[in-house]
């Protein structure tokens, strides 16, 4: 019985990875979040870092991303800190849901709102403001994990800023 269970749970997580990873933004949805974000960057995960805060009852971290394109607002450098809740520090770990999570070296479109308290980012409607970018093995293009083309992406993207 218990490993009836285990293999269920195993086939639902990967199932919602699966549809995680390739749900598709609509046109009103990218319309809302170009609309209510302060900064729409592309760019390249380049480390992360997970602390407790201050009372040690919680694990953030901040990811540093390399800009590469603003296509809305303007930063003070190319490297654009993002904070969000959950990481792991000193072998233990927080997760939470419908929280964008990053990896080094991902390329991502993301959709920030300004921190007021600090001066780091946070990914507007979670894990919603966050697209993974790839680039397509056949065109050499980047393109989203739902076969989106960028270039197209981003030209709807402008056409609501009017950035």
């Amino acid at each position: 019985m218990k490993v009836k269970i285990f293999i269920l749970s195993v086939v639902l997580a990967a199932a919602s990875i699966h549809i995680t990873s390739f749900a598709q933004l609509s046109s009103s949805e990218i319309k809302v979040l170009s609309e209510k974000a302060d900064v729409i960057i592309t760019g390249k995960v380049t480390q992360q870092t997970s602390s407790w805060n201050e009372n040690k009852t919680r694990i953030y971290t901040r990811a540093s991303i390399q800009a590469d394109e603003f296509l809305k607002g303007k930063g003070n450098r190319n490297d654009v800190l993002v904070a969000y809740p959950g990481g792991e520090v000193d072998g233990i770990g927080e997760m939470y849901s419908h929280m964008p999570k990053f990896e080094k070296n991902e390329e991502v479109l993301l959709f920030l709102k300004k921190d007021i308290k600090t001066s780091d980012y946070k990914v507007l409607n979670g894990e919603d403001g966050k697209i993974n970018l790839v680039t397509d093995p056949k065109t050499g293009e980047m393109i989203t994990t739902s076969n989106v083309k960028v270039s197209t992406l981003k030209a709807q993207i402008k056409s609501y800023t009017n950035n």
